[in-house]
């Protein structure tokens, strides 16, 4: 795992309820497992979406705020910190994330977009880095990401104040325990 000391949060541009509820949802649940502390999201204010992120952060421990903000472009510049724009149109990702190695405790805010991504972010963005040449997921983009950034261990890492954890097995569901926190 590397040492990271600065945080890193997730903007999801142009949530739709009716269509990316699953997409939004899943994008946070990455975005929390690999130890992300906020996710903010625009678009359509979902109150099912922030509830259900929320339990999953109550269950399964660490710090993660869940927010809508009504503008992106506002949110982008009041970060402080790095800002990386994850889309098709940048420079290989493992270039962006050699240059974030060299600012550990700098935090970094993660953007993926939605349908149509306003060329302003593309302006505001610090770094615009492509996760591979072909089209696929924010959900994998994030994903890759991470995992690059932070090493693949960080998915087993264990939250503070967790109520639940998983008891690794070889048998599958079988083997499935749920954890106190005095375990």
């Amino acid at each position: 795992m590397t040492s990271r000391n600065g945080k890193i949060g997730i903007l999801r541009l142009d949530h739709r309820i009716q269509r990316d509820q699953r997409i939004t949802t899943h994008v946070g649940l990455i975005a929390r497992a690999f130890g992300c502390v906020s996710f903010a999201y625009t678009g359509d204010k979902d109150t099912n979406l922030e509830e259900s992120l929320q339990k999953v952060a109550e269950s399964w421990g660490g710090e993660f705020l869940v927010e809508h903000v009504e503008s992106a472009t506002k949110y982008i510049t009041h970060w402080n910190g790095i800002v990386v724009h994850l889309t098709m149109y940048g420079e290989k990702h493992l270039d962006t994330i050699n240059t974030l190695h060299q600012f550990p405790n700098q935090d970094i805010l993660l953007i993926v977009g939605g349908a149509k991504v306003p060329p302003k972010i593309y302006e505001l963005a610090d770094f615009n880095t492509a996760v591979g040449l072909q089209p696929h997921s924010e959900i994998s983009a994030i994903a890759v990401f991470l995992s690059d950034l932070l090493g693949s261990q960080t998915l087993y890492q264990d939250f503070p104040n967790a109520k639940h954890r998983l008891k690794p097995g070889t048998k599958g569901t079988r083997k499935k325990e749920y954890m106190s926190n005095n375990v």
